[in-house]
């Protein structure tokens, strides 16, 4: 939890403020759209859609207290119906709840995406072992750089999360080809293939936004874009991956409802 800087201007706030009202509207809109799906896909998949909708809301709810603790932060205010004026009320800004959402919600995705592929049992049980662990360890070694100030530092913890991350990146990107290949349609093997290179975009995302406050950006600037682009490569990594999910169990649920509707 690092303190605020002073000198926000309205814009800078206000930008974060909206920033995490839409991940807010987003993830619960999501969670809602998910779980009313789960009778539209058969018991092979409900449990990929499950994981799914628990993923949107935790974050839901990380993104309540997250905008609740901006919202506490500041006091915002207009004189005589000029321009508004914005001050820190001395309240602490707990970030924190990111990295507690990330270390729950980030190994969850890759499991719903191992599980909707529907590898042999063995295979996905080593690989929901493999990448949850390698996510979670990404995830616990960003956050003592992000709660630093000091340069080095960060820039030390960075490279030590890079090194659990590349390893998920590059199963996401080239472990789990085949596996995409071997779904029972080319619209399932498309879609299973969409979400892989949709996670491995917005995770590549984070390691930059993590970099705002290393390469010359400081004060309430670098707070805002840090915030907003967080928010929104949240937003792409769950609400937007999830939806992929659901169109990939949909496909494969229709593909093996018509298998069973074919003639002997």
């Amino acid at each position: 939890m690092a303190p605020l800087p002073d000198g926000f201007s309205y814009a800078e706030w206000n930008a974060t403020y909206n920033a995490l009202s839409f991940g807010i509207a987003a993830m619960g809109s999501a969670t809602i759209f998910f779980w009313l799906q789960l009778p539209s896909v058969t018991k092979n998949y409900r449990t990929a859609l499950t994981i799914t909708g628990i993923v949107t809301l935790i974050a839901t709810y990380h993104y309540i207290r997250i905008f609740n603790s901006w919202s506490e932060a500041f006091e915002v205010a207009s004189k005589d119906g000029g321009d508004y004026a914005v001050k820190l009320t001395g309240a602490p800004f707990n970030d924190g709840y990111r990295y507690v959402d990330w270390l729950l919600t980030v190994p969850l995705l890759l499991i719903e995406l191992i599980l909707v592929m529907r590898l042999p049992q063995a295979e996905t049980v080593s690989l929901s072992w493999k990448l949850g662990l390698a996510s979670a360890l990404m995830v616990a070694l960003g956050y003592p750089g992000e709660i630093q100030e000091d340069l080095s530092v960060r820039w030390f913890w960075w490279c030590l999360s890079m090194i659990p991350f590349c390893y998920v990146v590059f199963t996401l990107a080239v472990g789990l080809a085949e596996a995409t290949s071997k779904q029972p349609s080319p619209a399932a093997a498309s879609l299973a293939s969409a979400a892989r290179y949709l996670t491995v975009l917005s995770w590549c995302t984070y390691p930059f936004v993590y970099m705002v406050k290393s390469v010359g950006l400081a004060g309430p600037a670098a707070t805002m874009y840090e915030q907003v682009g967080y928010s929104l490569a949240d937003v792409l990594a769950k609400a937007v991956f999830g939806v992929l999910i659901w169109a990939i169990a949909a496909e494969k649920s229709a593909v093996e409802e018509s298998g069973k509707l074919l003639p002997n």
